[in-house]
């Protein structure tokens, strides 16, 4: 399997609804299985979450957020953040799933990501971890 094999099986399913209570989600697992691939092939994943983190199902772009764009922007933070940046500008649903990113790796890296992406999330009212709390749960 490639990433636009990952891609076809995931939008077969997409945007589906949210698994019982208790039960594997298979949209979560298909979006699993495309974040295998972000090290190599960021592009095509890119556009796969432009596309689905606009989506007004707030679970799928949970999904979004935490199988895929954290993780474009951990690997690919120069390239992703401005297109993010842009996006969540434009687009109430997008900015508010990119507020649901934790980003990972060391906490200096951590650091260096909070405070660049900050100014982002600042334009949307997200001025401390309680604004994203307030939203996200």
């Amino acid at each position: 399997m490639n990433v636009y094999d990952a891609i076809r099986n995931a939008e077969t399913i997409l945007p589906g609804t949210a698994a019982a209570e208790g039960k594997p989600d298979p949209r979560w697992k298909a979006i699993i299985a495309i974040g295998e691939f972000i090290e190599d092939e960021p592009e095509p994943i890119w556009s796969f979450a432009e596309r689905w983190g606009q989506h007004p199902d707030e679970e799928l772009r949970s999904s979004i957020a935490t199988c895929l764009l954290e993780h474009l922007l951990e690997l690919h933070f120069d390239l992703i953040l401005p297109r993010v940046a842009r996006l969540a500008d434009s687009n109430e649903q997008f900015a508010r799933m990119v507020a649901r990113c934790w980003p990972s790796g060391a906490l200096a890296e951590f650091e260096s990501l909070r405070r660049r992406i900050m100014p982002l999330a600042k334009t949307h009212g997200y001025l401390t971890d309680e604004d994203v709390f307030r939203d996200v749960s």
